[in-house]
């Protein structure tokens, strides 16, 4: 597996009001510790600042090529304050619909290596909705860094969320790709690196069907515990030999992911969480949910999703054009 590089960053760029955010300046931050390009991108699919009186008169197609140029005029001014770092920036605009496929679609024209978005305030409360941020978890196949927090990154403390006994079903080349991700951030940024790692609290082969769990007495219960979190410590171990993480950084946990993730941010003050997501479809995924997703709303800091490597979007390369001008969501 190769080391992991950026030398393309795409900003999912939802407000044009402001001249900068804590999305577009982080990218400036990662762009100029890689040496990377940065492209400012908004999806237009409604005329939110669009001054009614220009709109009288016009065919769908000169509304939104007005559209396109006002959105571009705007992105200019954003793209403005990068330059003057010294990060080439370049700004894409396209009548696109929905917004996170619109995103997908562009990160791979341009062969991004990370899409910076800013996380949507707010809870979610029914998991099937299509958010953006959740949609850009769930298609992307390149490394998505959604931006919650607005402090800039100052040696940052940034935590691998692993799970190398596959405790959770997740595949070990990916926690590989965490690793090495979150040891290159490290690096560029002049940060420190730290673990964590969720176990089933209950061993697995106490509640094996066929198992005779009911006779299981606590002594037993206690054994298997012990023995399940050596293996678990064993695992975490054999993963970062020669990566640099001090003991003291390794956090264990016998709890969800959810939890055990939320609780090493906390204690080590972390600003940036990596981690894994594997993408569901279906009822298996309104029933049981996706970590990374459900994470979001949890964390108080940014939170950088990887995908296992060989993941294929669903995201259609076609750009798919509104074919009306009513108001829906842009970003």
């Amino acid at each position: 597996m190769r080391s992991f590089s950026i030398r393309r960053i795409l900003v999912a760029v939802k407000s044009l009001e402001s001249r900068s955010g804590p999305a577009v300046a982080k990218a400036g931050q990662l762009a100029r510790a890689y040496g990377a390009d940065v492209e400012l991108f908004h999806s237009v699919e409604v005329p939110l600042y669009l001054d009614p009186y220009a709109v009288v008169g016009r065919r769908p197609q000169q509304l939104q090529q007005l559209l396109q140029q006002q959105a571009s005029r705007r992105l200019e001014r954003i793209a403005g304050k990068l330059r003057q770092q010294g990060v080439h920036t370049t700004v894409g605009v396209e009548s696109d619909a929905p917004a996170y496929d619109a995103i997908v679609r562009r990160a791979l024209h341009i062969e991004a290596d990370l899409i910076v978005a800013s996380h949507h305030t707010g809870e979610h409360h029914a998991p099937w909705l299509r958010l953006t941020d959740w949609e850009l978890v769930r298609l992307s196949p390149i490394p998505v860094l959604l931006v919650k927090s607005s402090r800039a990154y100052r040696r940052p403390r940034l935590l691998v969320a692993v799970d190398p006994a596959h405790a959770f079903a997740k595949p070990a080349r990916l926690d590989r790709r965490i690793l090495d991700i979150g040891t290159s951030l490290r690096k560029r940024l002049h940060g420190s690196l730290y673990a964590v790692h969720a176990y089933p609290l209950i061993p697995v082969e106490i509640l094996a069907p066929g198992s005779r769990a009911p006779m299981v007495t606590q002594e037993i219960l206690r054994a298997a515990q012990r023995r399940s979190e050596r293996s678990a410590k064993d695992h975490l171990n054999g993963l970062l030999r020669g990566s640099g993480v001090a003991a003291s950084r390794r956090y264990l946990f016998a709890a969800h992911p959810i939890d055990a993730i939320d609780t090493a941010v906390r204690r080590s003050r972390s600003a940036i969480v990596v981690m894994g997501a594997i993408s569901r479809s279906g009822f298996k995924r309104l029933l049981i949910g996706n970590t990374a997703e459900r994470i979001l709303d949890v964390l108080p800091c940014d939170v950088l999703v990887v995908k296992p490597l060989g993941f294929r979007s669903p995201v259609s390369r076609a750009v798919h054009v509104p074919l009306s001008m009513s108001p829906v969501a842009s970003f």
